[in-house]
């Protein structure tokens, strides 16, 4: 059951992310996942930007916590493991169990 709600919410939010310019998840937009996206995309992540940073530090951090093991981030091209670094390279307390 658990791996069926996973695929909903995959499924939903790629539908969101194809049909909608103003995407929100966990309190951030899709202008703070375009300022973030080159820190979180392998092969070659860089430094998080200031707007990635600024997005961050807006975001709803447990809720995206809540992703880090899910198809919903590499189904958008983002790297769970290089996602869940970003508030420590933004200078921000990760929630404790992220």
């Amino acid at each position: 059951m658990e791996m069926g709600k996973k695929l909903v919410m995959l499924i939903l939010v790629v539908l969101l992310v194809e049909r909608s310019s103003a995407v929100t998840l966990c309190k951030m937009d899709d202008n703070g996942f375009a300022a973030c996206k080159p820190a979180v995309t392998q092969p070659n992540p860089v430094d998080p930007t200031p707007e990635c940073c600024k997005a961050i530090s807006g975001a709803d951090l447990p809720c995206l916590c809540s992703y880090k093991n899910s198809m919903v981030l590499p189904a958008l091209g983002i790297d769970p493991n290089l996602a869940m670094g970003l508030p420590a390279k933004c200078n921000i307390t990760p929630p404790a169990n992220c």
